[in-house]
């Protein structure tokens, strides 16, 4: 099964208290999953990777086989394509995560789209945000 994943993470501050949000759809774009996460106190992109390994355990649950993410940070989808490299130790550490979890499926792309594309997982963050 082919998974359309959305997902967004955000700090207020940076750093500051985190959120993460995910929409999962299926091919016919059904909404499968949606849902936030608290994450504590981070930075945007350490949320923005936290994001995507919140994505995978749910992608995992449904029974997906191949994912198509779609996330508004470039700088997260160039690293995770390989284009960048992660200089940051923190964040290595949460690429490691995600390379290992990726490994778990048969077809994982990671997409950048615009920010109002992703407007349903940012408003997951920030009602997440708002509960705490």
């Amino acid at each position: 099964m082919k998974l359309k994943i959305f997902c967004d993470g955000g700090a207020r501050g940076n750093p500051g208290p985190a959120a993460a949000g995910v929409v999962i759809k299926d091919e016919r774009n059904g909404v499968l999953f949606r849902g936030g996460k608290y994450l504590g106190e981070t930075t945007n992109n350490q949320a923005e990777y936290q994001a995507v390994i919140f994505a995978f355990e749910k992608a995992k649950e449904l029974g997906a086989s191949e994912i198509e993410f779609n996330l508004d940070s470039e700088l997260v989808v160039r690293q995770l394509n390989g284009e960048y490299k992660v200089k940051n130790q923190e964040l290595a550490q949460q690429f490691l995560k995600i390379w290992n979890w990726q490994n778990q499926f048969k077809k994982v792309e990671y997409h950048h789209i615009y920010r109002e594309d992703n407007a349903e997982a940012d408003a997951l963050v920030n009602e997440t945000l708002d509960k705490k």
